[in-house]
């Protein structure tokens, strides 16, 4: 399938030609300003079609970068840099660089270019490529340059005896690279279109500084076969070795793309080096973290003789039932012949040594060498599935497409007894559904060639194909099966994710002479026996919930902190831990992994930590009234510890004058819209509430939706009373997602959540009935989704424009790529004021995320001030950059660390624009107070808007009513632990003792 099917290249032409008119009426009719237009740029395979048959001269047109003809903002000269011989240019993350090029001759060129990673924020160098002002294709807008990571210092052992890996540096280096699909779709380097005579080529910063020297336009040099290469040989004499055998170890790569593939450990097989039962040994590298085409592993070898030598590798791809994990293999950098450039490694769930050869030949290629040093690289490409991914992912946006189209006229929940004539209102879209699954049978047929196998993957496809070829024949049925429609392609994005990834661990590699025997790598019965039982017997000795070195023969008496995140995260923080806070300060630590559902009775018992990480928002509170935690506020340099962060991460954590925590996360809201979507219908993205309730009819009249945040089910747990909402259970705001629409509506109205001091609820003031009724109105008249999977609805374009937590993007970013370029995301809706300006207020933080919110000092910690230094050192800038790095490192970037810190935030790898639109909505957010009987208040908010939407109840009353609920609530847990009960009293106190209002969202005028 390396060429476009004629169908879909039809079908995506008549797209932009609609597109094309559709933009020409929409600037008549002018609902669309000129800089918000989405244009579909083709594909890269449309592009090669449109070129095709233009030659691809042979010659090289070199570019000195430093002959640019424009750059905004300045960029800097740098000589000889690190290295490199003569001028280059230091260009800035922002703004663009552009060069004049003379081209002889019209045709098609690769770009080539050296360039250096200048120091950032240590994630990809993304740019965007324009020729003569215009983006090619879709694929110039990702084109990323990777940087260069090592290991700090050699594997170290704790004082336990398991190993503990290195942390990965940075080696910036200058590199050469040609401009290619960043997804790994099209094995070759991209190809662009020049013409004869003066043209332009101009590179817009997306993400990250680089320094480039050279750019080159020239033909990537062809790879021989491995019949050409023998054949070179032989004229050279060349020889194979003999009796010489090497042995590299996965774990001790010098390079690698990306700080994520560090060494790892594998205990389940005896046959590993090193090898032990219980304890950690960083023998293998890879594994899932090694998946991603593109990402590459280097070792060096160290060559005794000159000759021709074959190459083993012992490896395990166990995760890929059904499919193969495929590796391109350099050797100096490049591939040696074309029977290499994908190296595919079949399913197995144990060790297999795979000798690099023609399997029908039986003979191992033979590899030429030199004696010295030599580099040994292996990609990941995607290898044949290439060409089946893309035309998958190509047929799930037309199948998303045109569920979009049925949607339009059935709705999401369509009358299965009407006739909705889909054939003669949609005629084009029934006819595509037949051509779609003439497309996915193929797919399937190519795929189970590949695989050789029927079930699985292969069976998913033909079933796909089977209902779409059924639906195109009896579109009378479809809305019956509409449904079932939308779970098949959800499963076909999730195959083609699936599939794109291409695990491998690495044991070690052999590079021997061809008569040296290679050692088998299946252990044997007996030898997995042995291992069992020795596994067995150690687990009665080994804490597998202590991480790094434990201190407890010593002198100086450590403190105890507690994590509750995954081994993994709790090793990396360990790390930094041993090599930073302890080298700095002296301080020792010793880490436990548990779950923070012990730590309350812990405590009581007084088995608890000094110090605790990742605690519910809700808890500092809820201890400090127990006299639990400490004030913080009695260290020295809170205060400046205090300004790294936004006013509103400490309001959950305050009461009074007195602050029981340091904030770790604080995620937000932002707005998600399918700029495509939008575009398509004519539609703007909404700056106020007033154009959301205009946009929503329009959505709805095709049949789509508006999102808002919802309660997610599991984290509501059944009640004794209300529709369908716990009375009991969730301890804060953070278990009623839903109820941060009302929290919006009320901030921005100029409302608080509580009076003074948290003493009662000021929801029964008239800004809070007001906003109560507009909450309750999006549901009730307008029908929004009461609950739904944003992912998924935005994704297939149900609910195009969605409010969500801002984490939502990295899961969008890893999880969708087939509407990588059509979403973007921008500032929640806000309210006019009379001014004109907009109020954009809203929650976050407490609400947004309960989990993982907060650090605290437990009452009992044995040395406070130790765990003080300890607190501050793990809440600023560097360490929590450096974690939220080594999070994405193990996890990849949908694991992005939400940060409270704000300098933190804002160095971690976002690129310009989406850093600048997140900073801007941080300063509107507003925290929400924690109070005693506050885990009333989101209950009985969601019991009261269940009851007026569901049961159609009087707004004004059902409120009311439940504010009497939640301020009796706040009462006797207020009399329980001897806080004043009612106002007169609070202001009595205040009078006396005042204390900051703020925290509970008051301001000075408002006590009267």
């Amino acid at each position: 399938m390396t060429n476009a099917h004629p169908y879909r290249y039809n079908l995506r032409n008549a797209a932009v030609r609609l597109i094309v008119i559709l933009f020409a009426v929409l600037w008549t009719v002018g609902p669309l300003a000129a800089a918000e237009f989405f244009w579909l740029e083709e594909d890269y395979e449309e592009y090669l079609q449109i070129h095709a048959g233009q030659p691809r001269p042979d010659r090289v047109i070199v570019i000195p970068a430093v002959q640019y003809s424009e750059a905004e903002p300045a960029v800097r000269l740098l000589w000889n840099h690190d290295g490199s011989q003569g001028l280059s240019v230091w260009i800035p993350e922002d703004g663009y660089i552009q060069w004049q090029v003379w081209v002889p001759e019209a045709g098609l060129y690769n770009i080539e270019l050296d360039y250096y990673p200048a120091p950032g924020r240590s994630s990809e160098i993304q740019r965007e490529l324009r020729i003569n002002g215009e983006v090619p294709f879709a694929g110039a807008r990702f084109l990323s340059l990777r940087r260069v990571w090592v290991d700090e210092q050699p594997i170290r052992m704790d004082n336990r005896g398991n190993e503990i890996r290195a942390r990965m540096v940075e080696a910036p280096q200058w590199q050469t690279a040609y401009l290619r699909d960043d997804m790994g779709y099209f094995m070759e380097p991209y190809l662009f279109y020049f013409e004869a005579g003066s043209n332009t080529i101009r590179l817009d910063g997306k993400r990250e500084p680089v320094i480039i020297q050279e750019l080159r336009l020239r033909q990537a040099p062809p790879v021989p076969a491995y019949a050409d290469v023998q054949q070179t040989y032989d004229e050279q004499g060349l020889e194979p070795t003999s009796g010489l055998f090497l042995k590299v170890q996965g774990q001790s790569s010098t390079q690698r793309s990306d700080p994520t593939l560090y060494p790892i450990f594998d205990q389940g097989d005896p046959t590993v080096e090193p090898y032990h039962p219980a304890l950690i040994r960083l023998n293998t590298i890879g594994g899932w973290r090694w998946q991603n085409p593109g990402q590459w592993i280097e070792w060096e070898l160290d060559i005794p003789e000159e000759g021709l030598y074959q190459i083993a590798i012992k490896a395990k791809q166990n995760e890929k039932r059904g499919s193969f994990s495929n590796r391109r293999l350099l050797i100096n950098g490049e591939v040696p012949f074309a029977e290499v450039d994908v190296i595919s490694f079949p399913f197995d769930n144990q060790y297999q040594m795979l000798v690099l050869g023609a399997p029908e030949q039986g003979e191992p290629y033979l590899f030429h060498f030199t004696e010295g040093t030599h580099t040994l690289r292996l990609e990941v490409v995607l290898g044949p599935i290439a060409d089946m991914l893309r035309t998958a992912e190509e047929s799930l946006f037309h199948l998303n497409d045109m569920y979009r189209k049925i949607l339009m006229i059935t709705s999401a929940n369509p009358d299965t007894l009407r006739d909705y004539q889909l054939d003669r209102r949609i005629p084009g879209v029934i006819e595509n559904l037949g051509i779609q699954a003439d497309i996915i049978t193929e797919l399937a047929d190519e795929l189970e060639a590949y695989t050789g196998q029927r079930a699985g993957n292969v069976a998913l496809l033909r079933n796909l194909a089977r209902q779409l070829e059924d639906l195109s024949t009896r579109p009378h049925t479809i809305p019956n099966r509409l449904g079932a429609y939308r779970d098949n392609i959800a499963s076909l994005g999730a195959w083609i994710i699936d599939t794109r990834e291409q695990p491998l661990q690495i044991d070690y590699l052999l590079v021997a002479s061809p008569d040296q025997p290679v050692p088998s790598a299946r252990a044997t019965a007996a030898q997995m026996a042995l291992h069992e039982i020795r596994a067995f017997v150690s687990s009665f000795f080994v804490d597998y919930g202590l991480i790094g070195d434990v201190h407890d023969d010593v002198d100086q008496e450590p403190i105890t902190v507690w994590i509750s995140t995954g081994r993994d995260q709790a090793t990396a923080l360990k790390e930094m831990i041993e090599d930073t806070f302890t080298a700095e300060t002296g301080i020792l630590v010793n880490l436990q992994l548990v779950n923070m559902g012990v730590l309350l009775p812990a405590t009581l018992a007084g088995l608890g930590p000094d110090v605790a990480l990742g605690v519910p928002a809700s808890d500092p509170i809820n201890f400090a009234l127990r006299s639990a935690v400490v004030d913080l506020t009695e260290f020295a340099g809170f205060d400046e510890v205090k300004d790294w962060f936004m006013p509103s991460a400490f309001v959950p954590f305050t009461f009074r004058n007195q602050v029981f925590a340091l904030p770790e996360q604080q995620p937000f809201p932002m707005l998600f819209y399918r700029l495509d979507i939008l575009n398509e219908l004519g539609l703007e993205i909404p700056q106020t509430w007033d154009d959301v309730m205009n946009l929503i009819p329009d959505l709805q009249k095709e049949n789509m939706n508006f999102g808002m945040p919802v309660t997610d089910q599991r984290a509501r747990q059944a009640g004794s009373g209300d529709i369908g909402v716990a009375t009991s259970g969730a301890g804060s705001l953070a278990s009623h997602q839903a109820v941060m629409s009302f929290l919006t509506f009320l901030y921005q109205s100029g409302g608080d959540l509580y009076n003074l001091d948290g003493v009662s609820v000021q929801i029964d003031s008239e800004l809070a009935i007001e906003a109560f009724r507009l909450w309750t109105e999006l549901y009730e008249l307008y029908n929004l989704p009461l609950q739904y999977d944003p992912a998924n609805r935005f994704r297939i374009g149900e609910v195009p424009v969605v409010v969500a937590s801002y984490p939502l993007y990295n899961y969008l970013s890893v999880f969708a790529p087939e509407i990588r370029g059509r979403w973007g995301f921008t500032l929640v809706p806000g309210t006019e004021r009379e001014d004109g300006t907009i109020d954009r207020s809203l929650p976050g933080g407490a609400v947004d995320l309960g989990a993982g919110a907060a650090a605290m000092i437990l009452q009992d910690a044995r040395d406070k001030d130790a765990a003080w230094e300890f607190l501050r050192w793990w809440v600023q800038e560097d360490t929590q950059v450096r974690f939220g790095r080594e999070l994405e490192s193990l996890l990849g970037p949908a694991a992005r660390y939400p940060t409270a810190n704000v300098n933190a935030m804002a160095s971690l790898p976002w690129t310009v624009s989406e850093r600048d639109i997140l900073l801007e909505q941080w300063q509107h957010v507003r925290g929400v107070p924690e109070v005693p009987g506050g885990y009333m208040i989101g209950r009985h908010l969601e019991n009261a808007f269940r009851r007026v939407v569901l049961l159609k109840e009087e707004p004004r009353k059902t409120l009311l009513d439940y504010v009497r609920i939640m301020n009796e609530e706040i009462a006797v847990k207020r009399r329980e632990f001897g806080l004043e009960t009612t106002m007169e009293e609070v202001l009595e106190l205040y009078s006396s003792q005042p204390w900051q209002m703020s925290s509970y969202g008051w301001e000075e005028d408002h006590v009267e």
